[in-house]
């Protein structure tokens, strides 16, 4: 029997493929929790359902939601937790791990599109969602986890948007851990450098610029979505965590460190 037995997990870019968010949600599974997934591609989304109660004997609910600058988003973060309650009846876990945006573009390049899309999806998701939940998590004392990144502990070339997200998040989470602790609802912060779809393709495209980048790694490797990031998710949202909260914790094999 795992430690999340009985218990829901909310997982926001869990559809199947090699990405954070799919392993993060692979450990849960295997803990036992039920999860809730949410994306973008559908059949990713249903395709990772399927997965995920084949091999684990775990109850999942796929959810296509994205969050943008259009009107229905708020609306959409809203029918994504009801349809959790209605389902589940609980939210002991919520991960904000979903994020797009223009990567590459220098700031004085950036349209107000491109910089919304990022904003809408990082901050504002997190924000949508962190607020929706916390009734629930009360009830539960359950556990918040936000992602942020080193593009904005480092400030990456190209990464304006994405920067100012993260940060953003950074700064929602370090608040809503003041205010949400004396409830018992923790919210920690991970900084990852995961071997994902993308960072493969990169590697592809760039070799030279992708060894660079791996040598800067004083580990050698990028983080693993299920065994590195996803079993420190477990771990924050776990009774061995219970008096962290308001922390970033950089998984970044060396790389992320900061005074």
């Amino acid at each position: 029997m795992g430690i999340f037995e009985g218990k829901v997990a909310i997982i926001t870019g869990g559809g199947k493929a090699k990405s954070i968010g799919y392993g993060i949600a692979v450990a849960y599974a295997k803990e036992g929790a039920n999860l809730v997934i949410t994306g973008r591609n559908e059949q990713k989304l249903l395709d990772a359902k399927e997965e995920l109660e084949k091999l684990y004997g775990i109850k999942v609910l796929a959810q296509q939601a994205d969050v943008n600058p259009g009107d229905e988003s708020e609306e959409t973060v809203k029918r994504v937790v009801q349809n959790t309650i209605d389902t589940f009846g609980r939210i002991d876990v919520l991960i904000n791990n979903a994020q797009a945006s223009a990567s590459g573009v220098p700031l004085c390049d950036q349209t107000k599109e491109q910089f919304d899309l990022g904003i809408y999806s990082g901050l504002y998701a997190t924000f949508y969602y962190m607020r929706e939940c916390y009734p629930h998590l009360k009830k539960t004392e359950g556990s918040v986890i936000n992602f942020a990144s080193g593009a904005g502990l480092f400030g990456n070339v190209g990464q304006c948007s994405y920067a100012a997200a993260k940060e953003g998040i950074r700064g929602l989470s370090r608040v809503a851990a003041t205010e949400w602790g004396p409830y018992g609802v923790r919210v920690n912060v991970i900084c990852p450098l995961a071997m994902t779809e993308g960072l493969q393709k990169f590697k592809e495209e760039y070799p030279d610029r992708y060894e660079q980048t791996i040598k800067a790694v004083p580990m050698g490797r990028f983080a693993d979505p299920e065994t590195d990031i996803g079993r420190l998710c477990i771990f924050l949202s776990s009774e061995d965590a219970a008096y962290i909260t308001g922390e970033t914790i950089t998984v970044q094999g060396g790389s992320g460190l900061r005074p």
